[in-house]
C-alpha cells in the first residue's frame, strides 16, 4: 500500500473500534489529519460516534453501534463495509474495557466479560478486517491495542492483563499468517494513559473522590511513572499512525511498548 511517510492516499479506508472516545477517537482524528477520508467507526456509544463524525470535515463515515464481542453484529458490519466502500486498508483494534479484582475474589462472570471484549473482540475485529483487506489484494496494516499490563504483573489486573497478553500473541500469529498478503500486524502496549477507561477501576474512583477531581487523580497516578506523567491519547495515537504508515514498512509482528518507563 503506497504511502508517503505518514500520509495516506485519499482512497484509504480505515476501521477503528472503540472509536467514540479516548485512544480510538484520537486515532481517528490523527488519521484524518494524515489524509484518510473514509472510515468505519465501531463503538457502543452512538452519541460519541455521532460527535466524532461531525468533526471529520468532508470524511465519509460508516458508523456501527455494536459490541465488538458480538459475532452476528460483525457479520453485518462486514457486509456494510463491503457495500459502502468495497475495500479496507487499515484496522485499529482498540476497543477494550478495564476492570480490577484479585484472582481469589474475581467473579467468573466478570472475568469472562473482560476476556470477551478485550480478546474475543480483537479476534472478531481482525477476522472481519483481515478478510476484507485480503480481498483487495493491495496489502494493508493493522494495529492491536494491548497494554503494558500484558508484560508487567500487578495485583488486581488478572483478567485485564491476561486479555492484553493474549492479544499480543494473536497479533503475532496474524502477522505471520498475513505476511504473504503484504498485510502488517503490530501491537502497541501503552502504559498509563489519561483516558475515560480509568472510570471503571475502583481504586481510581476512590482516588478521584479523595482528590475531588479525576484530573488530579490522573496526575497523582502519573507521578509514579519514571517520566512523571501519563501519556495523552493523542501521543498514543501518533504512535499508532506511525505503525500503520509506510514509515513502519519493515515492521510486522512487533510489540511496541509506550509506557513512560513503567515496565523498566
Amino acid at each position: 500500500m503506497p504511502m508517503n511517510g505518514s500520509r495516506f492516499p485519499v482512497e484509504t479506508v480505515a476501521l477503528v473500534t472503540g472509536a467514540a472516545s479516548g485512544i480510538g477517537a484520537a486515532v481517528v482524528v490523527a488519521l484524518h489529519a494524515s489524509g484518510v477520508q473514509r472510515f468505519v467507526l465501531v463503538d457502543r456509544d452512538p452519541r460519541g460516534l455521532a460527535s466524532l463524525t461531525e468533526s471529520l470535515e468532508s470524511a465519509q463515515v460508516l458508523q456501527r453501534v455494536q459490541d465488538v464481542a458480538d459475532e452476528a453484529a460483525w457479520v453485518e458490519t462486514a457486509r456494510q463495509m463491503h457495500v459502502r466502500f468495497g475495500r479496507l486498508d487499515l484496522v485499529v483494534a482498540n476497543a477494550g474495557i478495564a476492570d480490577a479484582g484479585l484472582i481469589t475474589e474475581l467473579p467468573f462472570e466478570q472475568w469472562r466479560r473482560v476476556l470477551s471484549v478485550n480478546l474475543d473482540g480483537v479476534f472478531l475485529t481482525l477476522k472481519s478486517g483481515l478478510a476484507l483487506i485480503k480481498e483487495g489484494q493491495r496489502g494493508g496494516a493493522c494495529v492491536v491495542v494491548s497494554s503494558a499490563s500484558a508484560v508487567k504483573a500487578e495485583p488486581g489486573v488478572g483478567a485485564y492483563g491476561a486479555s492484553k497478553a493474549a492479544v499480543v500473541q494473536l497479533a503475532k500469529v496474524a502477522a505471520k499468517e498475513c505476511a504473504a498478503d503484504r498485510i502488517r500486524v503490530n501491537a502497541i502496549l501503552p502504559g498509563g494513559v489519561a483516558t475515560p477507561i480509568w472510570r471503571a477501576v475502583p481504586y481510581f474512583q476512590e482516588l478521584a473522590r479523595e482528590l475531588e477531581s479525576e484530573t488530579a487523580a490522573l496526575e497523582a497516578m502519573g507521578k509514579a511513572m519514571p517520566l512523571g506523567r501519563y501519556a495523552t491519547a493523542e501521543e498514543i495515537a501518533s504512535q499508532i499512525v506511525f505503525l500503520l504508515s509506510h514509515a513502519a514498512g519493515p515492521m510486522t509482528g512487533a510489540s511496541v511498548v509506550v509506557d513512560g518507563g513503567y515496565t523498566l
